[in-house]
């Protein structure tokens, strides 16, 4: 049934009227080469037309420079998330354990200067890692850079200088997050944020990440409201409640638990950990929004439980909802949407609609009319599994896309298990009968009901997508999607003292093996390109490395099996120029983005974990790849261009794999 038609509360329709206004495509990365937002553009395309860097001289790129994150901080930091930003011959990120703000030249990635505000051993930090700044100008000369601490505070900085901006906040340029919080916080690491801020119409969004249920097995605690500031002063301007409080809509959605008491007044998390979107011409921000506490049990929380694994479009102005929409209800999977929607504009049946794309750890691409939250395709409840797990509530139904189709593979059969000779097959056979296999969104289960250990469920709870989501060809309407292919053994233990909750999680990813293989069968890893004008997928590659239990196990050679092409769980960012494709999962790969046939690949030695981009200094189109750290050193950026006449290479020349 079309969630349209069903109750506006149960199903989490469309609130408030529709909204239509002109606004101009999202078109990606300035003309002028600079990269000013974390995802390429306020709508986080990752695309860029700059196209110096093609499919005939791309064999010929060469390192310019590199930049070591080894010593920002106490310790090297290993996998590195961040997307630099590039402004007028100038990049901006953080690095380093400790956070540090660091603005480079971009031609030849020489330090100009460094912020460090430490504030991580007076409130810890929620978790390490984090993906970069905010970029904002009032075009007369007020340039700011925008980021938030670990210990959960928004700084703002002079652009030029790194210098705290006088002005804002109320303490030396920062805005204390904690403040405003309707409930304390009573223990160090239990919020921040991970993802920067996005700026809209002068107002600066903020989310939240939040200790995750695993790891906090408590049916409390602080929800992650998601809060507008002035961007000149940093006063508090709305905070939206992504678990509605009294009177506000969608509160009927949270039940009582066993006690008696209302669920929105005690549950937690609910944030924006992922990348936030924007439509300056709107005016609107897109949330996507996690799951509540706690992420694989949520008996304690009847009901479908507005906002969590919802897109929400808000007014950046004012902080009120446009329109929503809720793509699980009642979360018990991990499966909260962790990457930034898409926008772009494509064409459908021969009308031009303002999209947004949401793609999700369930490998399912959602695709609305961004103005007003309409369904491009059609939307489907259709009912689901039920489990049996005492005191938990299920919903009957969960949305499904009628397109696209699915981008990786979702729940188990016996025909997903590894099944490369007869012996494997057998093996794998006996090995899954000890489990629950079933369609997607089969529930978790109390470990060893019915002599069952867990439920297989795929995607895991990592993706499918995470948050590299993806990068779209903003001038074609192609989506190219990365994922994994990595099962979670999702089963149950009794709370006992540990827990308020009568349930906690017992699972974990990856599972058991069957004869030194993963009990479900490759590819492991691919990358999926999606034409959004019709719904329809385009291509799927194989992507990444499988590891070496894979590439060296007897059995499968053996067997004679070769599995060199069967991809492997490393992923990062894609992305998208007006020729190419650039991924970065082992390797930097060139790849044809009209047939996913690889151009060109460049072995940097360790894995690519941070958002690829491209960028103009002096007239030259510079690529830069962020890349792990090995051994123990710190992680980089590294730089390449075409060599112009005479120049000779910083550094080695990459190699060509």
């Amino acid at each position: 049934m079309n969630q349209i038609k069903m109750s506006r509360i149960k199903t989490c329709a469309f609130g408030l009227g529709l909204f239509f206004a002109s606004a101009s495509a999202q078109h990606g990365t300035p003309s002028t080469g600079e990269w000013r937002v974390n995802g390429g553009d306020s709508g986080s395309t990752r695309y860029s037309p700059l196209d110096q860097i093609n499919a005939t001289n791309v064999k010929n790129l060469q390192v310019l420079w590199r930049w070591k994150a080894q010593n920002m901080g106490p310790a090297p930091q290993g996998a590195w998330e961040v997307t630099p930003l590039m402004v007028a011959g100038k990049l901006f990120f953080t690095a380093g354990t400790g956070r540090t703000v660091v603005a480079a030249d971009a031609a030849s990635g020489e330090t100009l200067w460094t912020y460090r505000g430490d504030d991580t051993a007076e409130r810890g930090a929620v978790r390490p890692n984090n993906r970069g700044v905010s970029y904002w100008s009032d075009g007369k000369g007020d340039d700011r850079i925008l980021f938030v601490t670990p210990g959960y505070q928004l700084v703002a900085l002079n652009a030029k200088t790194g210098l705290p901006v006088s002005g804002f906040g109320t303490n030396n340029a920062h805005v204390d997050l904690w403040q405003g919080l309707d409930r304390p916080v009573v223990e160090k690491g239990t919020i921040g944020s991970t993802s920067p801020p996005i700026i809209i119409r002068d107002v600066l969004v903020v989310g939240a990440a939040l200790k995750v249920g695993v790891a906090l097995p408590k049916k409390e605690n602080v929800p992650g409201y998601i809060r507008g500031y002035d961007v000149r002063s940093g006063k508090l301007l709305w905070t939206f409640h992504t678990v509605p409080q009294a009177g506000e809509f969608g509160v009927e959605t949270w039940g009582k638990d066993s006690t008696g008491a209302d669920s929105w007044k005690f549950t937690g998390n609910t944030g924006a950990w992922g990348p936030l979107t924007g439509d300056e011409e709107l005016g609107y921000v897109y949330i996507p929004v996690e799951a509540p506490s706690g992420d694989t049990y949520g008996g304690q929380r009847p009901g479908t439980n507005l906002f969590s694994d919802s897109i929400v479009c808000l007014n950046a102005e004012t902080g009120k909802r446009v329109w929503h929409y809720q793509l699980i209800h009642h979360e018990m999977w991990d499966y909260d949407i962790p990457a930034a929607p898409i926008l772009l504009d494509i064409t459908v049946n021969g009308k031009r609609i303002k999209a947004l794309a949401q793609v999700n750890k369930t490998a399912f691409t959602f695709v609305f009319d961004r103005t007003n939250g309409q369904p491009v395709f059609p939307i489907e409840e259709r009912p689901v599994p039920k489990g049996n797990t005492p005191g938990e509530w299920y919903s009957p139904t969960q949305p499904f896309p009628t397109k696209p189709a699915a981008f990786d593979r979702q729940g188990v059969t016996e025909n997903d298990l590894a099944d490369y000779t007869p012996e494997i097959k057998a093996a794998a056979l006996k090995l899954a009968s000890q489990y629950v296999i079933g369609p997607i969104y089969t529930p978790p289960i109390v470990k060893d009901t019915g002599g069952k250990l867990a439920t297989i469920q795929l995607p895991g709870a990592g993706g499918g997508a995470n948050w590299m989501g993806a990068s779209v060809d903003a001038e074609t309407g192609m989506l190219y999607i990365p994922s994994v292919t990595t099962p979670y053994f999702s089963s149950l233990q009794p709370g006992g003292t540990r827990s308020e909750m009568p349930y906690i999680a017992a699972g974990g990813l990856g599972g058991p093996n069957v004869m030194g293989l993963p009990l479900i069968k490759g590819p492991y890893g691919r990358i999926t390109a999606i034409d959004l004008n019709t719904g329809d997928t385009a291509w799927m590659i194989p992507n990444g490395k499988p590891g070496d239990n894979i590439i060296n196990n007897p059995a499968l050679k053996a067997a004679g099996v070769d599995p060199s092409n069967w991809g492997g769980a490393q992923r990062s960012p894609i992305l998208v120029t007006k020729t190419l494709l650039f991924e970065g999962s082992n390797n930097l790969r060139v790849i044809d983005k009209a047939t996913g046939a690889q151009i060109h690949a460049i072995e940097l030695g360790a894995q690519l974990t941070g958002g690829t981009m491209t960028y103009l200094a002096n007239g030259r189109q510079v690529l830069l790849a962020v890349v792990a750290g090995t051994g123990g050193s710190g992680a980089e950026l590294v730089a390449f261009a075409i060599p112009q006449p005479g120049e000779k290479p910083r550094v080695n020349a990459a190699q060509e794999q």
